[in-house]
Formats: structure tokens, sequence, C-alpha cells
């Protein structure tokens, strides 16, 4: 076969457009287009548009044209996405290596502008903004003003990139998160690339560097979170490599009930889709309930994704694609999108249902008021239930209750020679309560009030619907004569400024701001943890007592320590329940029974009487949100405000980094590199640095909030005379690997079974079982040359994709992990990184072994490692008796193999570049 046969023309408007025919392809191979998923026609499209005949063959597109509903084997295909997003967080370590190459580049001869992205990066600072200040009109500027203060040479850092690289494209502080961002105002649905006389028409496609760049699903691009390593290397012009996948359909039947809202929907089909095991997979939404439903509710779902463990969560592209497309000022990209679509049967088509993996129905009219909590996005409580289910909580200690099925801890504290699981808690005396003052008066706190209350996050603020309701909810409030109590810490984060245009026009911010909910920043905030500091009285009720209190936000995660390190209990819920959990004040209340207050008049204000109909927020969104909204605030949004533009950067395609700066250092990475391949040394009785359970998060790994003072990070900063006021978020300082690799496996709630029931970064230094913290141990452990293993459980490296969660570990002297199983990008990035992914065979575990953390291993035959192989870990116990298990090896792809054995994928790529 050749490329030319399957190229056809497209003439639309005048315009002559060539593109990569999947009908052709269809009759080629004999196969019914319309029964493959769509998600696997648009991977189909992008093989044939890149066929070589080496990194895409003829025998990628037949399997992928052949596509089987169960891959009982494993092939893999190289996928080349049109285009990269990024965040700051994610983005800010990106630059710094791509920085870094450039330098190393130079030091081996070669030329550092070869150095260069070769696919379009998007890159949207949205992670740096916190909740300093809130509940006043100057919050959202004195917030900005604070966020400067911290980043400044961060941010002249990524304004230098736009201007030293080609192709990156940087949008300034406040322009807001970057997946709203790009659903809104980026995506094009379908793309179009001038190549010499011709321009090719393909469908939009991504990779991000954050987790929930699913969101863009919602608008029929396929597109996912990857390890800022792998977006590095797609940027620079490597294929991303990946298996062809299993696709799971998910049939959408009915409506959504009055009360409900697209947030409770998400909920259910992440507790649902979690208890299907969709991890890895690709999940694609069909059905006449799926039609029903609005993009922005679309977006909602697709958004948390990584929540039910999918690699995507799409929809195909249909009529209200389009008309989204237009409402936000895109109708060129309409018109374009329906034509093309049509003619390469992407464009949804009802009476022609697809072949799936798998089939699962949600029935939408079962969808209840719910939030999700305390600590994991999929653990749904109905809204009536919430408060039985928080005083139940409360009637056990909660630490230990919560360690028996929480995302991230430990499956017991107990010594690990104890092999006893705590299947019970210890009864406490009731709910605690403490006395405080607030603004010179007394106000009570107690377990379970209410202390964060944050609209915030792109998963539901992209969401006129749920926005509105807020907004319509909070008039109904004030009108009443209802008030937020002192103690809650209220903010509104939009994720762009289209939100405050159509809360404006609609009259409903003053409302918001009377309870509060004042605009404190476009950006993501406390979903991520940049919650900001409690009041202090708060703070140390909570300390002295014990308290467990809560915090309620319209976010997508709700991991433990990662909304505010002081917070046990976080739960999820949409925007109008945030702030109906703001005016309650407390956890333990029932909506249907209780009363949120008394009102001006003297009477009981319950929920129900304040809660708007579906009705008027339809009407005031057809009656507010316009084309001319999107037009107006996406006009200059690549200007950024004055402080940006007063932004100095040097003139330089090397960057000039500052011997004294703790925000920017130039890596480590290349300081051995040689020009060949060295030949990887077998791992020779190593030490466990830690020994997880299960369901380590990339939080636990690689910390983003808080820099805690009496910590390595913290006394590093220290050390190099930044005052603790000034330390910033882990999240701020990725551009720093001394303070990174300090932080790394630095979560304050960390569990590591060899220093149990204790929590944090600590560790025991072996033979002589010393704790310290686990930087210092690893430390000890380099200068004598030992090497590390981490040994953990099930869904290792769960949550957001942090690249410093794999960097940190490889700068550590981690050279292998093994765990029970790995979440999908957390494994890519340690691969990325030449950290050997290793996984116990089924059955096994470090418990089934009897592996307590005090052994010694040895892993030989890495120099001749296969994909997919087995190894065999020679295991060497303190009393001298030994054992052996095999493990299956995760490098999954022969691109993996490729990038381990060249110590990672930025190794690959400058031998690549100077050969």
């Amino acid at each position: 076969m050749t490329k030319r046969q399957f190229k056809k023309t497209l003439e639309i408007e005048g315009n002559v457009y060539t593109y990569f025919s999947l009908n052709e392809v269809a009759s080629y191979f004999n196969i019914t287009l319309s029964k493959l998923p769509y998600t696997i026609r648009i991977l189909l499209e992008n093989l044939l548009a890149h066929y070589d005949g080496e990194t895409v063959t003829s025998r990628d597109i037949e399997n992928l044209a052949k596509w089987k509903k169960n891959q009982d084997t494993v092939e893999e295909i190289a996928y080349y996405p049109a285009r990269v997003v990024m965040q700051d967080f994610t983005g800010v370590p990106c630059i710094v290596d791509f920085a870094a190459l450039r330098d190393a580049m130079l030091e081996n001869g070669g030329d550092p502008s070869d150095i260069n992205p070769v696919v379009p990066i998007d890159l949207i600072v949205d992670h740096s903004v916190q909740v300093d200040y809130f509940g006043s009109n100057d919050a959202l500027s004195e917030n900005l003003r604070m966020e400067y203060g911290r980043n400044e040479e961060r941010y002249a850092l990524l304004k230098w990139s736009q201007k030293a690289f080609d192709n990156i494209r940087v949008f300034p502080p406040g322009a807001g998160i970057v997946h709203q961002v790009n659903l809104e105002y980026i995506a094009t649905v379908v793309a179009q690339r001038k190549k010499e006389d011709e321009t090719v028409l393909f469908p939009d496609t991504l990779i991000g560097t954050d987790s929930h760049t699913t969101m863009i699903n919602a608008l029929g691009v396929m597109g996912w979170g990857v390890g800022g390593i792998e977006a590095e290397a797609v940027a620079l012009g490597e294929p991303y490599s990946m298996k062809i996948p299993e696709v799971v359909g998910v049939r959408l039947v009915g409506t959504l009930p009055v009360g409900a809202t697209a947030t409770d929907m998400v909920l259910r089909v992440t507790q649902r889709l979690r208890e299907e095991e969709v991890v890895e997979k690709f999940v694609e939404f069909f059905g006449e309930g799926m039609q029903a439903l609005s993009l922005p509710d679309r977006a909602t779902i697709a958004n948390m994704s990584p929540e039910y463990g999918a690699t995507m969560g799409f929809f195909p592209v249909d009529e209200e694609t389009l008309r989204y497309l237009r409402l936000t000022n895109r109708s060129q990209d309409a018109e374009l999108a329906e034509v093309y679509l049509k003619k390469q049967t992407l464009f949804y088509d009802a009476s022609a249902e697809a072949e799936y993996s798998k089939v699962i129905e949600l029935n939408l009219s079962t969808i209840v008021p719910s939030v999700a909590g305390p600590s994991r996005p999929q653990d749904r409580i109905a809204l009536s239930d919430v408060k039985s289910e928080f005083l139940n909580m409360l009637t056990c200690d909660y630490g230990r209750k919560i360690d028996d099925h929480s995302i991230h801890v430990l499956e017991d504290e107990m010594a690990v020679s104890d092999a006893t699981r705590i299947d019970t808690c210890r009864v406490i005396s009731g709910q605690v309560c403490e006395t405080i003052k607030l603004n010179k008066k007394d106000v009570e706190l107690c377990d379970g009030s209410v202390v964060i209350a944050a609209i915030t996050s792109c998963t539901n603020t992209s969401n006129p619907s749920v926005m509105i309701g807020a907004g319509l909810l909070a008039r109904n409030a004030v009108q009443k004569g209802l008030s937020v109590p002192a103690y809650v810490k209220t903010s509104l984060a939009p994720g762009s400024k289209v939100v405050e245009a159509y809360l404006r026009e609609a009259a409903l911010l003053p409302h918001l701001e009377t309870l509060g909910f004042q605009i404190v920043g476009y950006g993501c905030t406390t979903c991520i943890g940049n919650s900001g500091p409690l009041d202090s009285e708060i703070q140390r009720a909570i300390e002295e007592k014990g308290l467990i209190v809560s915090a309620v936000l319209s976010g997508n995660r709700n991991f433990e320590a990662r909304i505010h390190p002081q917070i046990k209990t976080n739960f999820l819920a949409s925007p109008p329940l945030v702030l109906a959990y703001a005016l309650a004040g407390k956890m333990w209340i029932d909506f249907e029974e209780e009363a949120l207050g008394i009102g001006s008049d003297g009477e009981a204000v319950y929920l129900k009487d304040i809660w708007p109909s579906q009705e008027e927020i339809d009407a005031i969104i057809a009656s507010v949100l316009k084309p001319r909204m999107f037009e107006e605030k996406y006009a200059d949004i690549l200007e950024g405000e004055s402080r940006w533009k007063m932004l100095e950067i040097p003139d330089d395609t090397i960057f000039h980094w500052k011997k004294d700066s703790t925000y920017l250092r130039l890596p480590p990475y290349f300081e051995y590199f040689r020009k060949d391949v060295t030949i990887i040394e077998d791992i020779k009785e190593a030490k466990t640095l830690l020994l997880l359970g299960d369901s380590v998060t990339t939080d636990h790994i690689s910390p983003a909030g808080k820099i805690p003072e009496k910590y390595p990070a913290g006394q590093y900063l220290l050390a190099h005379n930044v005052t603790p006021d000034a330390f910033n978020s882990y999240g701020s300082r990725r551009g720093n690997h001394e303070v990174m690799m300090r932080g790394t496996f630095a979560n304050e709630r960390i569990k590591n079974k060899l220093v149990a029931p204790k929590e944090g970064g600590y560790t025991l230094h072996f033979p002589a079982k010393e704790e310290m913290f686990i930087y210092d141990a690893a430390m000890h452990y380099k200068s004598e040359h030992v090497p590390l293993v981490v040994l953990s459980g099930d869904d290792y490296g769960m949550g957001s994709s942090r690249d410093w969660a794999a960097k940190g570990t490889q700068l550590l002297g981690v050279k292998a992990v093994i765990a029970t199983s790995y979440e999908r990008i957390h494994r890519n990035n340690l691969v990325g990184m030449g950290v050997l992914p290793l996984e116990f065979k089924e059955g096994e575990s470090a418990e089934t072994l009897g592996l307590d953390g005090s052994e010694s291993f040895s892993i030989e035959g890495l120099a001749k490692v296969k994909a997919g192989g087995v190894l065999t870990v020679n295991v060497t116990k303190e009393d001298g008796s030994t054992l052996r298990f095999e493990v299956n090896v995760r490098l999954d792809t022969p691109v993996d193999l490729k990038y381990y054995l060249n110590g990672g994928i930025l190794p690959y790529v400058l031998r690549e570049k100077l050969s």
C-alpha cells in the first residue's frame, strides 16, 4: 500500500483541502467503518497521515483497521498528536528541560537551536494563584500581586521561552484554567496544516501535561494527560507510543431529573465506571441520553476521566458540538468540522452503533443530588445520607476509620511484623467542639465545620448551568437574609473570564459577593491545594483539639491533605451545593429536614426554599450567553496585564541561569551523559527506601502544596535565605531540582510502613534502622553507593500527571519500583526517567511474600531486558536467608524499552539530535 492512494481532496466554501480518506481505508481492508469506535477511527486517520513504512507500518494500519473488541495480544502503535497543552506547574519543568537540553547540545558540540518544539505548545499559567485574600473586592488584584511576587522568575522563563523557541505560545496569569481555555478557545475540532502547495485537514488531537486534559474529549477532540517527560518528547517530534486500546462504550439513556446537576451526574459516572474497572481503557459515550446532554455537561464528565480511571471519556462530534462551537465564536470551525467529519464518517450517527469491547448502560434519570468524599472522588454519598455518613465517621477514631477505605493510605498502621488488619476502630467521645474568637466574636468550631467552601475548578466553572444555578441560589439566600458563618473561607475562581462576564450580565455576581464569594483568581486555586492559609485561630483549634473539619469544593479531587494539610475531610459537590454547605457551615445537616438558617423575617429557611428551577437557569443562560462575550474576553487573552508586559527577559537562545536562584536551577540529568548508549547495570544489593500500601498518589510522591519548614525542602530554602512566608509551594518550585528531590515522598500524610504508625516523609536507613527524612536516607545510601527500590501495592502513582514524581524518584537513587499495579501516566513517567517499573505476579505482593523492607534486593539481566518480559528478584533477608520471586517488566512497548536502555527520554532525544 502507498500513502498517496488514500489521499483525497475536498472543497469547502471555495477552498480545496487534502485529507486521508478513512472510507478508502475501509474499502482497502474490507471492513465496515461504522462498526469501529469513533476513537479508533481517529487513531486510524492519524496512522494513515503518518504512514512511512518504518515508525508507522502497513501492519500497524491493518491491525487498527481490523480492531478487535478484546485485545488478547499487545499491539503497539505510534501516535502523533497535533499539539500539546501544558499548565505552568508541569510546563515550567518542561521549559527548564528544553533549556537544559540546549545547554547539553552546546556542551557536546551540537547546535542549541536544534532543540526546538516541532509540535505546537500552548502553555496556560493557571496553577500558581493562591487564595491568600478572599471575601473582599480587592481579593483578585491582591492575589495576582502575590502571585507575581512569588513567581516572577518562573514567569520570566515562560515569557523567554515563547521568544527563544518556535511553536510555544504562553497564556499569561489571569487568562483562565488550561482545560476551560482549551474548550472555549484553543480547540478547533478539525485542524489544518499547510504543507508545500496543499492544505491538509485532520482531526484536532493533543496530549497535555495535566491529567484532566480529557475535558477536551467533550468536544470530540482526542486528548489525554501524559507525563511532562513524554510531552517533551512529542513536542520535539517523537511519536507517543501506545498500545491499541480496548474501548468501553457507555450507553446513556434517560435525562437528568429535576434538582440533579451535571456534578451529581459525574459523581455517579465516576463511581460506576470505577466499579467497572475501565482503567487504561478508552471510554466512549453514546445513546439518546448522550445526545440530550449539553456540551458543558459532557465536559464535566470528560474532565473527570482520570477519576474513573479511563485514558479518555470521549463524546463524538454531533449537532450539539457544532452549536457550542458557534456559541463560543468559532462558526468557521463548525462549518469545516461538519463537512469534513461527515465525509470521514466521524460525525455521530445514532443509527449506526459501533461495536465496543464492553457496553455499560447508565440511566441518567436515576441520578440524585450527591457529594463525594471524604477523600476519594469515587466515594459518592447521596445528599440525603451525608449527615448520617459523616456522623458515622465521627463515632470512630477518624484516622483509623479512613485507613480502611481511603484512596491513598495503607491497609494498616501497625508494625509490619504484625499482619493483623484493623477492621474495627476505637470509639471516641462523640463530636469535639472549640470556641474561638473571630472578628472579636465568639464562634464555635466543631468536627465537621466547613472551613473552606470553594467554587473552583474547570470541572464545574466551565458549565454555565451550575454556575448560574449557584448565582441564583446566592440571590435567593441574600433575599431571605441568610449569611455565611465567619469561619468559612469562601472563594470563587472561574476557569475563564467569560464566567465573570455572564454572571455580571445576569446581575448575579453581586449576590455571590454579598455571601463572600468574590472572585479570587482565574486559576485552579483550591482544587489543586492552593487554598491559602486558614485563620490562625482556626488553625490553632484544629491542632490543639484535633478537630476534623471539612472543605467543600466544586473540584475533581479531594485526596486527604491535598486541599489543605490540616483538613482531613474534603467533599466534592456542585457549585450550588458548595454554596449551600457554606451557608450551613457544617457537614452534619440533613437539607430535607433541617433549615439552613433563620431568615430576616424570623422564619426558618430550607434549601428547597431557595433552590432555583432549571427553567429559570435555562432562561438566563439563553438571555446572557452570546458569541460576542467569548469574542470580547478572548480578544486580548495573550497580552497579559501590566506586570507580565514589564517582565525583563534575555535576548538569547540559551537561558541565563542565576547561581543564587531558588526557583530555577540547571538540572543534573546530563551530568554523566555519554554520546554512546551505556549498558544498563544490574541492580545489586538494593535497599528499600519506602514500603507502601495501595493507591499511593502522585500527591504523596511529589506534593504540590505547602513546603513544611522542618522538612528538607524547607531547610534548604532557609539555608538559602528564603523566609518561611516566601517558601511558596512545591508546585511553584518545580524548576529547582534541589527543592523537588527534597520534596519527593515528603507529603505529610504519606504512610511508609517502615516507620508505621508515623506519617510523613520519614524512613529507616539500614542496616542501623536509624529513622530519618527520606531525602537524608537517600543521600546516605548514595554516598555508600547503595541502589534503592520502592515497594508498593495497587494503583501506584494514581492522581495528577506529575513528572516530578518520577524525576524526584530517579534523583533520589531509586533504580526500580516494584508494585502490584500502576496508574498509566506515572508508569510512563518512570520509564521516561529511566526508572524500571516492575510488577508483582498475579496474587503476589510484598505482604504475601513476607517482605518487610529490611531486605536487600538484586535484579540481574537488565542489559538484555525485554518489553513485556519477566525478571527474577533475588532477596537476602536480615538473617541471611534468601528468597526469589519473578516480576513482570512494565516496559510495555519497544519505545518504552528504547527509552529505558538510553537512561530515559531526555538522554535519548539528546543522542538523536547529536547524531
